[in-house]
């Protein structure tokens, strides 16, 4: 513990010469918040402590004592340090006699102790390397856990169903990876197979049950209550003429659905006689699996789908200084229909770029909402 440049006659002191190592007793008692006048008595015991903790790297290399003090012996169970020894001599008579002699004095108890630490490029790579393994056993550990759990019978809950869909991500293509929903099916289907067939034969798994729900600005309002819809809503906002459509569109909707004769020209993939023939697999899609109604006759279709007061009153609620004279309303509430079909038979707007509407639904809004020039992209939502 001799620094470098050592002078002889220094003496130790906290701040002015904290290297120095030769000491005082009078300060070592001092430091030890002691007073020595009461140790000279009685004597003790102190502590003097060396911690070294030293930095080895060249660049930023210290490695200097630091000098402690303290007192071991306890002032009110065992105060001070003594000890005693004896002298045996003989009289001249030849009797032998002892002289016991009860010393006082202070001990000293050197006590070293430190750290030393160099920086290791292998050990730091090492341990990098052991902490990934451990979170890599963490995820495994999960793992277990969560498919323990699925085979359970806590596997129905709803959070294990979210686990399941959100587990995995798929790379989407709109080609390869579509969403198909039959009005005659209580699912949703997931294809992701290139297609060598019609999207019609395509066989795909069971993605969820199908959603059945529908709750959108604007769509609220079903047959029975829009006399009460109609009622709240503020006169000066209609004209005339408009008033006059709607009320047609209203008894339009009222009459009694009937299924029209299938279209003679329907394809062989087509169940509901109302899909018009393509070339293309992708835009070969029912909508039903088997021969029966198509879903472009029902009520609610026409009702959340097709009707221009619905979709009217859903490009309101999201735009209300919308000028529904405006040339281009058409496009919009044709966009619109597709993303109210996806809500409607999907049960999410999160879809609408993976779900693919059927050929009769897609051509009856078209015919419905045309768009100029007729030069239509695309064979899911525009």
């Amino acid at each position: 513990n001799i620094p470098t440049i050592f002078n002889t006659s220094c003496t130790y002191n906290k701040t002015i010469f904290p290297l120095c190592p030769i000491f005082r007793l009078g300060d070592i008692v001092q430091e030890a918040k002691q007073k020595f006048s009461e140790m000279a008595v009685k004597g003790g015991i102190i502590a003097i402590k060396i911690n070294w903790d030293c930095n080895l790297d060249s660049w930023f290399y210290d490695c200097s004592p630091k000098y402690g003090f303290q007192r071991l012996d306890d002032k009110k169970i065992m105060p001070g340090f003594h000890f005693r020894y004896a002298k045996y001599y003989k009289l001249p008579e030849g009797k032998e006699q002892r002289t016991l002699y009860k010393v006082y004095g202070i001990q000293f108890d050197v006590i070293v102790f430190g750290t030393g630490r160099k920086f290791n490029i292998l050990e730091l790579i090492r341990n990098i390397g052991s902490m990934i393994s451990y979170f890599g056993l963490v995820a495994s550990a999960i793992e277990v856990i969560l498919s323990i759990v699925r085979y359970s019978s806590c596997g129905k809950s709803a959070f294990c169903k979210i686990y399941n869909r959100k587990k995995y991500e798929t790379v989407l293509n709109p080609r390869q990876v579509m969403y198909v929903s039959y009005v005659d099916e209580p699912h949703v289907t997931l294809i992701k197979e290139p297609l060598k067939t019609s999207l019609q034969h395509a066989q795909g798994s069971i993605v969820e049950s199908h959603p059945v729900k529908f709750c959108d600005a604007g769509s609220c309002c079903t047959s029975e209550s829009n006399e009460h819809c109609d009622n709240e809503e503020s006169e000066p906002m209609r004209s005339t003429e408009s008033n006059k459509n709607d009320d047609n569109e209203e008894h339009e909707l009222r009459q009694p659905l009937r299924q029209d004769a299938s279209s003679p020209g329907s394809p062989k993939w087509c169940c509901c006689g109302k899909c018009l023939p393509t070339q293309k697999y992708h835009e070969q899609l029912c909508c039903r699996r088997k021969k029966g109604q198509c879903i472009t006759t029902s009520h609610w279709f026409q009702q959340l789908v097709l009707s221009s007061r619905t979709l009217k009153k859903a490009l309101l609620y999201k735009d209300p200084f919308l000028d529904l004279t405006d040339g281009n309303i058409k496009n919009q509430m044709r966009r619109l229909a597709f993303r109210q079909y996806i809500h409607w038979r999907f049960g999410s707007f999160d879809l609408e770029d993976r779900a693919v509407i059927p050929s009769c639904c897609r051509w009856q809004i078209r015919d419905t909402y045309p768009k100029a020039g007729n030069n239509y992209t695309g064979f899911k939502v525009e």
